[in-house]
């Protein structure tokens, strides 16, 4: 049993920092677990160079990336979020495409030798062990693999449950805090994704496992899901509208054959409402990215309903996630994970939903072909199910010219035309 005057350990961010030396390499927490004064005592370091910092999402400013700053300490990221897209534009942090399932097996394999593991944890319990909180992702791997483990100790990280603890004597150094986590409002849908959410709820049957994102699209469909029975939820994160729907009742976790009666999760994101949820709740199970994200395992529960956005999807059926062209906007994450796991499950419904027009209203997102330099995240081969706010088709084992006919059917009326003359170019 751990003593309860831990703090004693605890140290200035800044010292916590000082294990990192110049070519190190090291795996940063991420989303709402991301150890913001951890990074800020780094970045303000000026005696390092060739520091490598792998990351998924992170959570608010990143001023390693500043000119001056990233040519001695730069991000190396496995999925780019808001901070990071300006960066990778640039140059000045890099982007790895690769799927969510396969990232804690960088680690644990040594393709990526880790270091350090630069984390947010709980306060230790009276056993001695913290929780990785929110995040369990890829941290798992990293705080079993690196060499040294620095820790964010914050008094707000909830306690959460499934393969999250950490021993406290596994930490080599921390800081300690009392902050609150950043928060996410759920979103306020326009018309067009009210529509698409009225579609997509209309796909989930009653037992239905899902998977969902988060944004405007996942939020309008899980609040028009509280008529429904007997729902589960396997996912790799999740946010506020999955409270709902357990308030309601219309999630029970009755019918699934893996962990049933627990929500699985890799990592949550969203309001305080969201971690007050999860801290200490038996209901909730957090596990590594490999494991909620294993195809295997996700197609083991029945009428899995994979709900994942897109940015543009061709008339052959490529669905580009991650990319603006070439310009990375996210990332592949689960999504291939989840199609593919959806696909195998009984009942199983892969869904891409996402509005038929972009920048206004003067681009089609039914494109006849991606935009150059756009990556393929679902290939043609594996997309099922496409919902724009004009309707749903179901792609799989269609021809063709069935499909660029059925994904015309649903783009925006503007562009249909325009869609129909491109195909016939393309095809003569």
């Amino acid at each position: 049993m751990h003593p309860p005057d831990w703090t004693t350990r605890c140290v200035a961010a800044s010292d916590a920092v000082s294990l990192i030396s110049s070519g190190m390499r090291v795996f940063v927490h991420g989303a709402a677990a991301t150890p913001t004064p951890l990074l800020q005592a780094l970045s303000a370091r000026t005696d390092l160079d060739d520091v490598r910092l792998y990351h998924m999402h992170l959570e608010g400013e990143a001023p390693w990336t500043a000119p001056g700053i990233a040519e001695r300490i730069r991000s190396v990221a496995l999925f780019v979020g808001p901070s990071m897209r300006e960066p990778v534009a640039a140059g000045r942090a890099d982007y790895v495409p690769v799927f969510l399932s396969d990232i804690p097996a960088l680690f644990v394999n040594g393709v990526i030798p880790l270091d350090v593991a630069l984390v947010q944890l709980s306060p230790p319990d009276r056993h001695g062990y913290c929780s990785l909180g929110t995040s369990v992702d890829s941290a798992r791997a990293a705080v079993d693999t690196a060499r040294f483990v620095v820790a964010e100790i914050n008094e707000r990280m909830p306690r959460t449950l499934g393969n999250t603890a950490i021993s406290f004597d596994r930490i080599d150094a921390f800081c300690h805090s009392d902050r609150p986590l950043p928060g996410h409002a759920p979103s306020i849908e326009s018309p067009v994704e009210a529509r698409i959410g009225e579609i997509v709820a209309g796909l989930v049957e009653n037992r239905a496992t899902l998977q969902m994102g988060i944004g405007a699209i996942p939020d309008a469909v899980l609040s028009r899901l509280h008529e429904k029975r007997d729902l589960g939820i396997h996912t790799e994160m999740f946010s506020d509208r999955i409270v709902d729907l357990v308030e309601s009742g219309a999630v029970t976790n009755r019918f699934k054959q893996v962990h049933p009666g627990r929500i699985v999760t890799s990592f949550v994101n969203g309001s305080q409402r969201l971690y007050d949820f999860v801290d200490d709740n038996p209901l909730v199970e957090f596990h590594p990215c490999d494991r909620t994200n294993d195809t295997a395992l996700i197609a083991r529960n029945p009428k899995v309903t994979a709900i994942n956005s897109a940015i543009q999807v061709d008339l052959s059926g490529q669905v580009c996630a991650d990319s603006i062209g070439p310009r990375i906007y996210s990332g592949i994450g689960g999504q291939m994970d989840f199609v593919r796991g959806a696909a195998r499950s009984r009942g199983g419904k892969p869904i891409i939903a996402l509005p038929s027009r972009a920048a206004g209203g003067t681009v089609s997102r039914i494109v006849a072909e991606l935009s150059s330099g756009a990556g393929v995240v679902t290939t043609r081969g594996h997309v099922h199910w496409v919902v724009t706010e004009y309707g749903a088709v179901n792609l799989h084992a269609m021809s063709l010219r069935e499909r660029a006919d059925a994904l015309i059917s649903i783009a925006h009326p503007d562009f249909r035309a325009e869609l129909r003359r491109d195909y016939s170019r393309l095809r003569s």
